[in-house]
C-alpha cells in the first residue's frame, strides 16, 4: 500500500499549478531538478492514480487460483520485487510522459494484485479456525498503516530531497523486504524451522478438523448470481472501496486547493486519517469479537452494525465539510473522519462472505476484492474527470456521488444481508451451473 499511496501525496508538486486549464498541452514545465513538473490534466491525474487498479483486477482471479498450487512464498517474493521494480520506474518514466507512467502503474498493479489475491491462502496453512477472524483483522489493518507511514514522510522527503526519491526510497524498500520474505517465510508451518513443535501440532491438528475446499468440483454459480445477501456484499464492497480509494487518493489534492499548505504539513494532515481507520480497524474487530463471544447481538445485527458505521459516517461527516465547517481545523477534522471511519466495515461486510458461505469464501473474495476495485477505478477516473470540467463547483458534485453510491448500497445490505450459511454453501448442495 505505501508505493500505491505515495502517488497521491508526489501528484500534488508533480503538477503545473495551472493544470486545470483544459488548452494546456502534456509535458514537462520548467521547474528545478529536484522536482519536475508536469502539465497534466485533472483528468489524465485520475487516469494515473486509477491505473494501478486495472493491473490489480486482471490477476485476481487467475492468482487466487494459482495461490492454490504453486507457492505462495515464490509469488509474494516475484510479486513484491517487480511492483518495487516499477516503483523505481516511474520517475524517468515521467520524464518519457504521462502515457508510460501509466503503462508502469498497471504493471505495477499487476505485481501487487499477485501479492493481494496470493496472502489470502496463508491463513488457510497457517490460522488455526478460532483465530483467523483476529489474524486477518491485523493483517487487513496493513492497508491503512501503510498509507500513515508514506503519507507522514513523503512531504518531508519531497522538500529535502525531490518527489523523485520517493519512488526510490520505497522501491527499494521493496527490494530489501522481498529478501526477508524469501528468508523467513515458509509455506507450511511444518517445515518452519523456528516454531516449536507443541505449536506446529496445534496448527496443524486445528487446522485438519476443517473441510477443506480443495475438495470442491462445482461452483454453484447459479445459485450465488441468485443470492441477494452475496450481492448485498457485493454492492457495499463496490461502494466503500469508492469511497476509501477516493478520499485515500484524493485528500492530498483537496487539502492542497483549500488550504495551500507546504508539502510536509500536507503529508503530516493527510496522514492523519489512515492512522484513525488503522486504529479504528483494530478495535472495531475487538469489540465486534467481544459483542458476538458474550451473546449480547447476534452475528447479523454486528454485520449490519459496523457495515452502517462504515457507510454513514463518511457521508455525514462529508456533508458537514461542504456545509457546517466554518474554519481551517473544521474542515480538516470532517476530511480525516471521513475517511478513517471507512475503516468500521472491516468487521462488517468485509467479512459477512465468511458468514453466509465459509466453503467458497476465497472464490467469493476474489470475486469481492474485482467489484471492488472496480469502484476504485472509477471513483478515481470520474473524480479527475469532474474535476476537469468544473472546477468551482466539482467538490461538491463529488462528494454528493460518493454520498449517493454509499446511501443505496447501504439500504440494499440492510434490507437484504443475512448471516446464517446459505443453502447454495452448504456441504450437502449439489447446485450447479
Amino acid at each position: 500500500m505505501a508505493q500505491r499511496t505515495c502517488l497521491s501525496l508526489t501528484m500534488v508538486v508533480m503538477v503545473n499549478a495551472t493544470q486545470s486549464l483544459p488548452n494546456i498541452s502534456s509535458g514537462e514545465h520548467p521547474g528545478n531538478i529536484m522536482n519536475p513538473v508536469y502539465n497534466w490534466s485533472p483528468d489524465i491525474q485520475g487516469i494515473i492514480l486509477s491505473s494501478i487498479f486495472y493491473g490489480t483486477m486482471i490477476v485476481q482471479v487467475p492468482i487466487g487460483y494459482l495461490s492454490g498450487i504453486y507457492s505462495i512464498k515464490n509469488m509474494i517474493v516475484w510479486g513484491l520485487f517487480l511492483g518495487s521494480v516499477f516503483s523505481l520506474c516511474i520517475p524517468p518514466a515521467a520524464q518519457v510522459g504521462e502515457t508510460l507512467v501509466i503503462v508502469c502503474r498497471v504493471a505495477q498493479g499487476m505485481a501487487q494484485g499477485t501479492i493481494i489475491a496470493a496472502q489470502h491462502h496463508i491463513w488457510v496453512q497457517w490460522a488455526p479456525p478460532l483465530e483467523q477472524g483476529r489474524l486477518t483483522t491485523i493483517s487487513l489493518s496493513g492497508i491503512h498503516l501503510g498509507p500513515f507511514i508514506v503519507l507522514l514522510v513523503t512531504g518531508f522527503i519531497c522538500d529535502l530531497l525531490g518527489w523523485p526519491f520517493v519512488f526510490y526510497i520505497f522501491g527499494a524498500y521493496g527490494c530489501v523486504l522481498c529478501l526477508f520474505w524469501y528468508v523467513l517465510f515458509y509455506d507450511d508451518p511444518k517445515n518452519h524451522p523456528c516454531i516449536s513443535i507443541n505449536e506446529k501440532e496445534y496448527i496443524t491438528s486445528s487446522l485438519a478438523q476443517q473441510v477443506s475446499s480443495s475438495n470442491l468440483t462445482t461452483l454453484p454459480i447459479k445459485a450465488m448470481l441468485q443470492s441477494l445477501p452475496l450481492w448485498a456484499i457485493f454492492l457495499c464492497n463496490f461502494a466503500n472501496i469508492w469511497t476509501s480509494n477516493f478520499t485515500l487518493m484524493y485528500t492530498p489534492i483537496l487539502i492542497n486547493s483549500i488550504a495551500h499548505v507546504n508539502m510536509r504539513e500536507n503529508g503530516l494532515l493527510s496522514s492523519l486519517a489512515p492512522l484513525f481507520a488503522y486504529i479504528i480497524s483494530i478495535l472495531g474487530g475487538q469489540i465486534a469479537d467481544f459483542l458476538r463471544s458474550r451473546n449480547i447481538l447476534s452475528t447479523i445485527t454486528i454485520r449490519k452494525l459496523f457495515t452502517t458505521l462504515g457507510m454513514l459516517f463518511p457521508v455525514i461527516f462529508s456533508m458537514c465539510m461542504l456545509y457546517l465547517s466554518f474554519n481551517f481545523y473544521s474542515i480538516i477534522i470532517c476530511l480525516i473522519f471521513a475517511n478513517a471511519t471507512t475503516a468500521f466495515v472491516f468487521s462488517g461486510v468485509q467479512i459477512n462472505a465468511l458468514d453466509i458461505a465459509p466453503r467458497f469464501y476465497g472464490f467469493l473474495k476474489g470475486v469481492s476484492s474485482v467489484i471492488g476495485m472496480v469502484g476504485g477505478i472509477l471513483s478515481s477516473t470520474v473524480t479527475g474527470l469532474i474535476l476537469n470540467e468544473d472546477p468551482e463547483t466539482s467538490w461538491y458534485k463529488i462528494y454528493f456521488l460518493m454520498s449517493a453510491i454509499n446511501m443505496l448500497a447501504l439500504i440494499f445490505y440492510l434490507i437484504f444481508a443475512k448471516a446464517e450459511i446459505q443453502d447454495w454453501a452448504k456441504e450437502s448442495q449439489e447446485t450447479r451451473l
